[in-house]
């Protein structure tokens, strides 16, 4: 599958080490590059800004979706391709990951880890059936896989689940993960359960 639109869960931070803004940059000249639509948070600083602008500055498409008190803060990027303003943080997950192809999560915080395990959660349910690619700059997503792996050793998820997520060193490998990732049938929340 060759992805047209994708959901890009990332941080705001100005304060973490610069090569995850690096990474983000990256990968947002690699979307642009494949003309990939991003549908991101809608923020205007840290990784979510390096990740939009890159895309911008490449030709990109990005689209924001930002929750009325982030915009009332003036938490939002105006030079978008559109910039959508909702009602509360829980319509902003559910609108960025409808309607797309992938879903990919750059390292970040609690916000981030959040998101991406609802949409880990979705896709264990059949809510969602795209791929999940994790980008694991600087090991950082390791211990996260660690725990998932963990939760699957202990048997409270099954080991059809580990094909949920896909796991890459560098933004260039994100499209490849997407293109080979294993199809998950929605109706795999058969079992969910188990």
């Amino acid at each position: 599958m060759n992805p047209q639109r994708v959901c890009v869960y990332c941080a705001s931070s100005r304060q973490c080490d610069p090569v995850y803004h690096d990474a983000a940059r990256e990968l947002g000249v690699e979307l642009a590059a494949n003309n990939v639509t991003i549908v991101y948070g809608g923020g205007l600083v840290g990784s979510m800004g390096a990740l939009a602008n890159a895309a911008l500055a490449h030709g990109g498409k990005v689209i924001g979706i930002l929750p009325q008190f982030m915009y009332d803060l003036e938490w939002g990027h105006n030079g978008l391709s559109e910039l959508l303003i909702v009602n509360d943080i829980h319509e902003r997950k559910r609108r960025m990951i409808s309607d797309v192809d992938a879903v990919i999560a750059l390292p970040g915080g609690c916000g981030t880890l959040e998101e991406l395990f609802e949409a880990i959660t979705w896709k264990r349910l059949g809510l969602y059936a795209g791929p999940i690619v994790m980008v694991n700059t600087r090991g950082f997503f390791a211990p996260c896989v660690e725990l998932l792996n963990r939760c699957i050793a202990e048997r409270f998820m099954d080991p059809r689940h580990a094909a949920m997520w896909t796991l890459v060193d560098r933004p260039s490998q994100v499209l490849e993960a997407i293109r080979s990732a294993p199809p998950w049938r929605r109706d795999n929340r058969a079992f969910a359960a188990l």
